[in-house]
């Protein structure tokens, strides 16, 4: 018996209920598939996806089946960057994980297809997924045309810092911001939201070929339709989503993270999915995969191509195609196949003579977008994790994006309590080359734990202050982010960890190589370890913890509930 019909002969009002919704009787009959999505006038990620919804449905019920349609709307990172709506980013995750168990719960389904494309959207769908273990196709909402010159968004905030500083004209930075997202779909670099699209199709949750696909192209059409035939194959067989996603996927994912140069925002996502599977991935886990990884993609922001091109050279397939000597082939999908039985079949079916014909018209080849496995732009990985007295629990660095003469450094601490403060700072050039920004109380308690972007874009921009300063927070990054940037220091300010403790002029040392973040030395001069553990200890006993932010709502309610940067940032 499905879920649905069980459910359906305990509660005797939901027959004529959802007959009053124009439902027919032989409907009630059906497996019932849920189409949840973050369909809503929020930000062109989301704009489109109603097409694709209705799509999807339409193929559930020629399926057989029959589908509702169910909202949770997402709001936009690159909306709320530059106030304090990026406060709220993070959190929205945890509450799109609610709503997709509230919709599921209350009236519970037997399949669903899960449609979202950007930042907090995607993950808090693949939460949701977890949490409810509901038998799940997820659809990726695609990622926008770049523009002319092949301009992409992630470009606006070094622009933004450009036209502050007079470096270019008010009219030119007029130009870029209008001409920056010429359509619907992600934006077009390998930010959070296509990072976080890949990690849905390499853990087996989407169907292959499906992440990054441009959001006008008639592909992206065909899948949501495909989607909602296969959620009722799922349904049938009574195949859930815990059946498909184990550690293995999970190991599949990093190992793609890192071919990617994905986001080091997956740091905060990977984990708080994995939670709701019940499977345990920590920071040790990307430390361990990411160590001896290769990274083969050439896109931005790390890259040179915008992120539609990744389609063009192959898509996610050839990605993994491309690590398949390392993956773990035998570990299962959506498709009722393995990855190694889906990327045979994908040889032979004619796929990569569609995407290569579109690659064609750029005048480009494979090589310059995906490198082979045996000759990457780096062997690696692009993620480290850092530790040391600073940082007990660990710290993360896209080190793949960081000058080379600051993988090694010792700098001056230049700490400031609040985003706003410290990019001031660095726009009035009152930050020096040899200085350590901190940007602290911007945690998951602190905070809500929004995004540095623009104080990372005003640095990386900058010729001499972005090979010779970094950058140290609490708080996080946004995926377009490039830089000497280490984020997610934990424990957090809020909760009394050392990066409270800091001082003006205490000696940070930086070594990427040996994974080490540390205080070394107070007002300029280096110290033993010995006498830095008993300065902080001084310090402590005078510390005070600031009061809280939000002393009412949701970042309230975040506050209270969220668990460490490290562990993913997820309410218990």
């Amino acid at each position: 018996m499905y879920r649905s019909e069980a459910v359906r002969a305990q509660a005797p009002e939901m027959d004529p209920l959802r007959l009053g919704m124009g439902w027919r009787l032989e409907d009630l009959e059906k497996p019932q598939i849920l189409v949840e999505s973050t369909f809503g006038d929020s930000h062109p990620g989301s704009a489109h996806l109603l097409e694709l919804v209705e799509l999807a449905r339409r193929g559930a019920d020629e399926a057989g089946a029959k589908a509702a349609r169910y909202f949770v709307t997402d709001i936009c990172d690159g909306q709320a960057q530059g106030h304090d709506g990026i406060n709220y980013s993070l959190a929205s995750r945890d509450m799109i994980a609610g709503m997709v168990e509230l919709h599921n719960n209350a009236t519970p389904f037997d399949a669903g297809v899960f449609i979202a494309s950007c930042d907090k959207g995607l993950p808090g769908m693949l939460m949701g997924i977890g949490r409810t273990n509901l038998g799940a196709v997820v659809v990726t909402g695609g990622v926008m045309e770049a523009g002319p010159g092949l301009l992409t968004l992630e470009q606006i905030g070094a622009y933004s810092a450009q036209c502050q500083r007079g470096e270019i004209s008010r009219e030119q930075f007029t130009y870029y911001k209008h001409n920056a997202c010429p359509s619907c779909g992600a934006c077009s670099f390998m930010g959070t939201a296509g990072t976080m699209q890949v990690m849905s199709e390499a853990l087996g949750l989407a169907l292959p070929g499906s992440a990054l696909l441009p959001a006008t192209c008639r592909e992206l059409r065909d899948m949501a339709y495909r989607a909602g035939r296969q959620a009722v194959e799922l349904a049938r067989a009574g195949v859930t989503a815990r059946d498909i996603v184990t550690k293995q996927s999970f190991e599949n994912a990093i190992m793609v993270h890192a071919a990617i140069s994905g986001s080091t925002n997956a740091i905060l996502h990977l984990p708080a999915i994995a939670h709701e599977f019940g499977v345990r991935l920590d920071a040790d886990d990307f430390e361990r995969i990411h160590k001896d990884a290769r990274y083969i993609l050439d896109v931005r922001p790390a890259g040179r191509w915008p992120s539609e091109y990744v389609y063009y050279a192959g898509g996610v397939p050839a990605i993994m195609d491309e690590l398949r000597n390392i993956l773990h082939l035998d570990a299962m999908t959506v498709t009722g196949k393995t990855v190694g039985e889906n990327l045979n079949e994908l040889r032979v079916s004619g796929y990569y003579d569609k995407c290569g014909a579109l690659l064609e018209k750029t005048g480009l080849s494979k090589r310059d977008i995906i490198r082979p496995y045996d000759d990457p732009i780096g062997s690696q990985g692009t993620i480290a994790i850092l530790r040391g007295n600073l940082a007990p629990e660990g710290a993360v660095v896209k080190h793949s994006a960081v000058p080379e003469e600051m993988h090694r450094a010792v700098l001056r601490a230049r700490p400031f309590d609040c985003e706003e403060d410290a990019i001031a700072a660095v726009l009035a050039r009152n930050i020096q080359p040899g200085d350590a920004v901190f940007i602290r109380y911007e945690g998951p308690k602190g905070s809500g734990m929004p995004e540095m972007f623009y104080t990372t874009e005003a640095i990386s921009s900058d010729g001499e202050l972005g090979r010779s300063i970094a950058l140290i927070t609490d708080g996080r990054f946004s995926g377009a982010s490039k830089g000497p940037v280490i984020g997610h220091v934990s424990p957090e300010a809020a909760e009394g960890g050392p990066i409270a403790l800091v001082e003006e002029d205490d000696l940070i040392e930086i070594d990427i190589p040996a994974r080490v973040l540390a205080i070394v030395g107070t007002q300029g001069v280096r110290r033993t370890p010995e006498e830095i553990e008993s300065i902080l200890l001084q310090r402590r006993t005078s510390w005070i913890p600031k009061p809280r932010r939000y002393p009412s709502g949701v970042l309230k309610i975040y506050a209270q509930h969220a668990v460490g940067p490290m562990k993913g940032g997820y309410m218990e």
